[in-house]
């Protein structure tokens, strides 16, 4: 039996309590979710998110885990380790240290950092450290992803729902997997309930992505042959995201390349000064 350690803002948060099962099902028990520590207790300090009620202690006893005294002895007494806090990005740094140091597979929740220079200091510590490390929104992992051609794309549309902070990650990611690392710059379009961007990548391609209410994932692809790509619907990501953490964590292989990585956080990062001027083109960092 492997057993998989959480570092984690609160525990009480849909990816925490929802990985243990994925995990169990996907390995047939191999893998289980054993030690766990997080920053801030519900039961003490109010969450970020205000659903978040349980207590650490009643997560942990709810799902058979170990609570930790540190993120360190987590690390210390796990196999293979996964810091979380999906919607806090700006934790990732700080929770990272101990687990970037130990040479133990790390998985890092979406989203990633809150800028491209977290970012790369991110990839510096696992680097120092020897520490196979990769990070990604679950949607990259989409099964209808799977066999869309990369080669000869001009152009993507992508349309998603939710909080715009939290979850343009998942439509950013997407079109990164499918466009590269080559983009430029970013102009916000649309209104402040449904942000609409677009994004400029090099060779004059583009990709555009929006946020509607109730909308599912969906996407479409041009190329420049003319041909197309309709995807209504992303589905099977959490199952397909899973598969791909466990063959990580079986055999060290780096799901996404870090230059990916770095492209969808800087993406994001030129996303927000955007939205603070729109039909304004906001270059990416570099």
């Amino acid at each position: 039996m492997k057993k998989v350690g959480l570092i984690d803002l609160y525990l009480d948060n849909w990816h925490a309590t929802h990985l243990p099962d994925l995990l169990a099902n996907e390995t047939h028990g191999e893998y289980v979710v054993s030690y766990a520590w997080a920053a801030l207790d519900p039961a003490v300090e109010a969450a970020p998110d205000p659903d978040a009620t349980l207590s650490t202690h009643d997560f942990c006893a709810k799902y058979g885990v170990e609570l930790c005294a540190s993120s360190a002895e987590v690390v210390e007494k796990s196999d293979v380790l996964l810091v979380l806090a999906p919607n806090n990005p700006e934790t990732h740094e700080g929770f990272s240290k101990e687990a970037l140091a130990s040479g133990k597979r790390t998985y890092i929740d979406k989203t990633f950092a809150p800028d491209l220079a977290a970012a790369k200091r991110i990839f510096s510590m696992a680097k120092a450290g020897n520490t196979p490390m990769f990070s990604s929104s679950a949607l990259r992992f989409s099964r209808e992803l799977y066999d869309v051609k990369r080669e000869g794309i001009r152009t993507v549309q992508v349309r998603g729902s939710g909080r715009y902070k939290d979850y343009c990650i998942h439509q950013i990611e997407m079109i990164v997997s499918l466009m590269g690392a080559g983009a430029r710059r970013v102009m916000a379009l649309g209104t402040a309930d449904a942000p609409q961007l677009v994004v400029e990548f090099e060779g004059g391609r583009y990709a555009t992505w929006g946020h509607f209410v109730d909308c599912p994932f969906s996407l479409n692809v041009r190329y420049d042959s003319g041909e197309g790509v309709n995807i209504p619907q992303c589905s099977g990501f959490f199952p397909m995201y899973t598969h791909e953490l466990v063959d990580f964590f079986e055999n060290g292989t780096v799901k996404v390349p870090e230059e990916e990585t770095l492209a969808v956080i800087g993406i994001r990062e030129a996303s927000f000064g955007a939205l603070t001027k729109p039909g304004c083109w906001v270059d990416v960092p570099v």
